[in-house]
């Protein structure tokens, strides 16, 4: 057996290094991958799985994935526009990816709402939306 010998982490340098956002891309569409894709477009896909991926409900994935959004249906348009944009928002910033997200506009139409904001995201930014069926 091989005892490691004195140091600290402290006295160690630590070299983090960025891991690429290469991943598979999916033609939701179609249901199938089509190739690979990378930086600003792999968030953009990133960005539309979490949000339709009920948090906490598929054993494959952490505690920190997907977004609580079954919860918002059946309650009234002041908490959905609130907490609309909390949870959008803490879902979305689990990458570290993604700075911010704002520019929250919200339309209701009987029991749906629609919600439009931009990501930030160090590739760039761009607009995304999310339709939510309230069912009230």
């Amino acid at each position: 057996m091989i005892i490691p010998e004195g140091g600290s982490l402290e006295e160690q340098r630590i070299k983090i290094e960025k891991q690429p956002s290469l991943t598979y891309k999916i033609d939701f569409n179609k249901n199938r991958v089509i190739g690979m894709t990378d930086d600003l477009d792999a968030i953009k896909q990133t960005v539309f799985i979490t949000l339709h991926t009920e948090r906490f409900q598929y054993l494959i994935f952490t505690d920190n994935f997907g977004a609580e959004l079954d919860s918002l249906i059946g309650t009234n348009r002041l908490f959905i526009q609130s907490e609309l944009k909390r949870r959008v928002t803490e879902a979305l910033l689990q990458d570290d990816r993604i700075t911010s997200v704002e520019g929250f506009k919200f339309t209701f139409s009987e029991g749906d709402v629609l919600v439009r904001f931009t990501v930030v995201t160090e590739y760039g930014s761009f607009e995304d939306m999310l339709e939510v069926k309230r069912n009230v």
